[in-house]
């Protein structure tokens, strides 16, 4: 196992709380100078680890799907959208519409997407540290449990934050 990853698997609970705060705290840096030094830092962490290694999210996080996604899904799996609703979908707790299975029914034995070139469009913007870092600050602190690159664009912000 890769090093990110067990440091990850030993870490991600005992700083929750601290990223928790972490990620309150950078709400007073919201803006595009916090967006930019997230995405370098997401490009320097995504050097070091690969999705496909892991496929944390795909086992244990049911991905938001719309209409758009529902219908673009269905047409690649040639199946009718209500077929691919009763099939594939469930609404969470929330009231949002969601996969109804962890892992992922699209997700093969080789954590390849079976549906990668089609997939829902929460699945195309995860982890949410790329692009607009600030508009999803609520969410990195939770996705650092489910996924080791944010856990690692965290620690790395933590320690090189220049504001």
């Amino acid at each position: 196992m890769n090093t990110w990853r067990e440091e990850w698997k030993k870490r991600k609970s005992s700083v929750h709380a601290e990223n928790l705060k972490f990620t309150q705290r950078l709400k007073r840096h919201k803006g595009r100078s916090l967006d930019r030094f997230a995405g370098e830092v997401h490009t320097k962490v995504f050097k070091n680890i690969s999705c496909i290694e892991c496929a944390g999210c795909c086992s244990t996080i049911p991905p938001m799907i719309n209409k758009t996604d529902i219908e673009r899904i269905s047409s690649y799996l040639n199946i009718s959208t209500t077929n691919f609703e009763q099939k594939y979908l469930t609404i969470d707790e929330d009231g949002d519409t969601v996969m109804n299975a962890t892992p992922c029914p699209f997700l093969g034995e080789d954590n390849l997407c079976d549906i990668y070139e089609v997939r829902p469009k929460a699945c195309r913007a995860y982890p949410h540290t790329d692009v607009n870092f600030s508009s999803n600050l609520s969410l990195h602190a939770i996705n650092a449990l489910y996924c080791p690159a944010v856990f690692h664009i965290l620690e790395n912000m933590k320690k090189n934050i220049p504001f």
